[in-house]
This record gives C-alpha cells, sequence and structure tokens, in this order.
C-alpha cells in the first residue's frame, strides 16, 4: 500500500494521526508555499471568463483594482489611493496610487483604467459584471495620468465594492488579448509556469511597489479535486494547505492533529440545483415549485457539507446586504412535491439528467439529490463531467438539472436579470425591480427592494436554493495570514507568511 493510500486509510479509519510521519517535504520550504485548491480555472483572465477559480489564483496576486474588499469585507484603496461621491451619486472621482508599474516595466495609468473598464462594457464583452457594473458607466474621463473619473447612469453604492472584485481588475492595454494564458499585472507575483491539469505556479516580482513586505518567493496552486488525494497531499507535505477544503469527512480528523491548523469561517456562496427554466416541463412554475418541496436541505447539508453551512430560500447569503430568510416558502414536502407534479400534468416517472461538476458536494450531494427525487417520482439520471465540460455544457444552458456554488456577493443581476444566463430565468417584473433598486439611493428603499427581490426569485422558484456553504480552511501550523472567510473568492498571497521556526 502507498505512503498516501495508508495515510487516507488510516485518516477515514479514525485513527489519531499525531503518530504519523512529520511532513517532513512542506517543513523545509519558508519562502515557498504550496496550496491545493478543487478546480482549474479555464484561464487566467477573470474579466473575460465566470469561474471563480480565476480569481483564487490571479486576484490580488497578478492582478489588482482600484480598491480591494477584506477578508471582513470591507473595502479599502489598492490601485486608487482615494475617491470622492459627487452629489448626484453619479460621479466617482478617483486618485490613482503613483508609482505603480505593471510587471513589465510600464507606468500604470489612467489611461489603463479607461482602456480595462471601456474594454469590459464593450459590445461582445463576456466580463459577468458587465450589467451589474460595467453596462452602468457612462464613460470614463481621464484628467490625467493619476485621476480619472467615472460617471455612472444610474447611482450604486455598491460601486466601491464591485470595483474590488476580480472582473474589475486592471489588465495591461499592450498585452490584455492574451491575458487568459500570461496576464501581465501590478500585483507583487507573476505567472511563472502553467502545467495544465497539474499546477499554476506564481514568482515573486522584484520590481513590485511593496516587493520587500512580501515574504514568499514562490507560490504554487495544485488543482486537487478528489477528496482522498486532498487528505493524502496534506499528510504527505506535498500541499501546505487548502483554503477551500472540499474532504470534510476528514475535517475532525485534521482539527485533533497538532500539526494543522483547520479555521471554519463564511462565505457568499449560494448552493443551488439549478433548473433550466427553458425546457419543458421545468418552464412550468409548479415544476419547479415541485423540485423544491422535494428537496430536504438540512439532509443535504448534513450529508454532503459534513453539517457544515445554513439552509438558504432565496440567491442570497446571510452575509449578504439586505438578507431575508425565506428557508420556509418550500418546506421538506413530498406529498406537495407529487401533487404539485399532478396539477402540472407531468406524467411520473419523469427522467432528467442531473449533470454534476466535479466538486465534493456537488458529486456526494447529487446523489442526496437524486435520492429525494425519486421519492416524488423524478428519476435523476446522474452525469459526472469535469469543470471544463461544465463550463462547456449546463453553464452554456444545455441541461435539466445541476448543482453548483455560486460564490460571488449579490450577483442577482448578473444571474436572474439576464434572460439569457444559463438557467434562462426571464421575468420583466424582476428586470423592472433590479433596474429601480440600482437608481435607488435611499437605504430603507434600497432594503425594501432586496427583500422583494429575494421573494420574487422564491415565488418564482427559479433554481433550488439549498445551502451557503462555510469556508473550511486547512493548513499546516505555522502558516499565517491565509483567510479563513470568503466575502469573494480570493487568496491574498502577500499577506502570507510562515512564522519563524520555533514560534
Amino acid at each position: 500500500m502507498s505512503f498516501q493510500r495508508r495515510h487516507v486509510n488510516a485518516l477515514l479509519a479514525g485513527i489519531p494521526l499525531a503518530g504519523l510521519a512529520p511532513l517532513a517535504h512542506a517543513q523545509s520550504r519558508r519562502d515557498s508555499v504550496v496550496l491545493g485548491m478543487v478546480l482549474e480555472p479555464p484561464g487566467l483572465d477573470p474579466t473575460s471568463g465566470a469561474a471563480a477559480a480565476i480569481g483564487e489564483i490571479v486576484h490580488y496576486n497578478v492582478l489588482e483594482g482600484l480598491t480591494k474588499i477584506g477578508m471582513d469585507g470591507s473595502v479599502t484603496p489598492l490601485l486608487a489611493e482615494s475617491w470622492l461621491l459627487g452629489p448626484d451619486g453619479k460621479t466617482y472621482s478617483f486618485v490613482l496610487r503613483k508609482g505603480v508599474k505593471f510587471s513589465d516595466g510600464k507606468p500604470f495609468d489612467a489611461s489603463a483604467v479607461k482602456f480595462s473598464f471601456e474594454r469590459a462594457k464593450a459590445p461582445g464583452s463576456t466580463n459577468k459584471a458587465k450589467k451589474a457594473l460595467f453596462d452602468n458607466i457612462s464613460r470614463v474621463e481621464v484628467v490625467d495620468a493619476h485621476r480619472v473619473i467615472l460617471v455612472l447612469d444610474k447611482p450604486d453604492a455598491a460601486t466601491p465594492f464591485r470595483l474590488g472584485e476580480n472582473t474589475a481588475v486592471i489588465l495591461h492595454p499592450d498585452s490584455a488579448a492574451q491575458a487568459a494564458t500570461k496576464p501581465v499585472g501590478t500585483g507583487p507575483f507573476t505567472v511563472e509556469n502553467w502545467a495544465k491539469g497539474s499546477a499554476v505556479t506564481l514568482a515573486r516580482w522584484d520590481g513590485h511597489r511593496d516587493a520587500s513586505k512580501v515574504r514568499l518567493k514562490k507560490v504554487t496552486f495544485r488543482f486537487i479535486n478528489d477528496p482522498a488525494a486532498q487528505v493524502a497531499a496534506l499528510l504527505a507535505g506535498d500541499i501546505d494547505g487548502m483554503p477551500r477544503f472540499g474532504a470534510l469527512q476528514a475535517l475532525k480528523q485534521f482539527q485533533a492533529d497538532k500539526r494543522f491548523t483547520v479555521e471554519i469561517g463564511s462565505t457568499a456562496g449560494k448552493g443551488i440545483m439549478a433548473i433550466n427554466n427553458r425546457k419543458p416541463p421545468f418552464n412550468d412554475v409548479r415544476v419547479r415549485r415541485a423540485l423544491s418541496h422535494a428537496i430536504d436541505r438540512q439532509a443535504f447539508i448534513n450529508g454532503a457539507q459534513e453539517g457544515l453551512g445554513r439552509p438558504i430560500g432565496s440567491h442570497f447569503a446571510p452575509t449578504d446586504l439586505g438578507y431575508l430568510d425565506l428557508t420556509k416558502t418550500y418546506p421538506h414536502d413530498p406529498d406537495k412535491a407529487r401533487a404539485l407534479l399532478r396539477e402540472a400534468g407531468v406524467t411520473t416517472p419523469l427522467n432528467v439528467t442531473l449533470t454534476l461538476p466535479p466538486p465534493q458536494y456537488a458529486r456526494k450531494g447529487g446523489e442526496i439529490i437524486a435520492a429525494q427525487l425519486a421519492k416524488v417520482g423524478i428519476n435523476a439520471r446522474i452525469e459526472n463531467v469535469e469543470w471544463a465540460q461544465w463550463l462547456a455544457g449546463p453553464f452554456k444552458g444545455n441541461f435539466d438539472l445541476t448543482i453548483i456554488n455560486h460564490v460571488e456577493p449579490l450577483d442577482y443581476a448578473t444571474a436572474y436579470a439576464d434572460p439569457n444566463y444559463y438557467f434562462g430565468y426571464d421575468s420583466a417584473r424582476f428586470r423592472g425591480m433590479v433596474a429601480t433598486l440600482a437608481a435607488t439611493s435611499d437605504q430603507k428603499e434600497k432594503a425594501r427592494l432586496w427583500r422583494e427581490i429575494q421573494r420574487q426569485l422564491a415565488e418564482d422558484a427559479v433554481n433550488v436554493f439549498i445551502w451557503n456553504p462555510a469556508q473550511v480552511a486547512v493548513f499546516r501550523r505555522g502558516l499565517r495570514g491565509l483567510w479563513n472567510s470568503s466575502p469573494i473568492f480570493a487568496n491574498d498571497m502577500a499577506a502570507v507568511s510562515w512564522a519563524p521556526a520555533g514560534a
């Protein structure tokens, strides 16, 4: 039996880990770190790709934006050192940080901001924040090299936050077309190597303005979507940690092992069973409501997430502004589900396909969901796909049902105000509410509209809203600075370091 498999078997059998072999590989590194990730991104340009895994690698590390979102969700200056909002609520004046350079040595200035934002809002842009942010930017005015003005069509107090998301990073105008494979940014690291299917390695850029504060010379992100392999890699010292650990069945054992630190925090995730609203019979709201009644959310959380997470009833996380608890809208009620299917004229058994991407929440959770659906007369044939296949299939609208975690905060406009989005929700009333909200500056009115938006999504049962995942980070003791919560999916590696030996 291999070293790694022996450790995995010991772990899953409940054998204490403290007596196992030391982490010899990892302990020799003090100026580098290897982290595990569940999914490999399809590219490295977060302004043109939808996968959250892109931001896990490049955001804040290679590519930076005007503002920065902290682990606690706060917004602080980054490439912009300050900004002012005009009295009309639509004019943001940014003062840019001086002395900033791209990693090719060329200066960062206001023209790069104008280029990046106009590219993001251009016809044909695939930026996932196009509707939520960039379509609301009327124009970008360059005052001088270090001052830029954004003029919005409608007031939006969330703009500074949106500018801190990975969709708003500033790309080098000369190389933006190659950013998916060779991003050039203003961050403290550069992409040294991408071994497809294996890992991405970043190297510290010594020309960065704060290079002296960055302790790590090299950061490697290894792609490990198999839960047993994640456990084995940690135990063998092949990786130093996983900020978003997927093998939750092994969590208690890592918590008992003094060689590791385990931290459990919050995320902005909305885990859903997405429904193709375009396809019969799912275009009938009664069928979608039947699906919602068929699913036992807490059983899913207990079985697929080891009890870590909170049930949700709409496409908002408990950490989101304006969150409304709607979990009682569709209580688990198989009889009600069967009645709604009969009312909709659905002949059972109804045969459907449940497409599952690689993460453990989908693969393990899919088995639970399929069993629950079977009890109401829906036979869900499970189709396991790789991440690239999911992006090319369900994410393009080719699916019946799928399980996925939407990780971006307040992404209701991106996901539900666009009829072309992958699950095809088309509601003029909902789009009207989103437009009204975007034009509203009164906080009480915003809070009311957020509640109405959530109620509308629940009433239309657009998807089965299941759970808000917890973030589980497992890493070797002595590694400091990793995020233990994720208001956005990012790994700020400039803040990470090893404790001094013996500390």
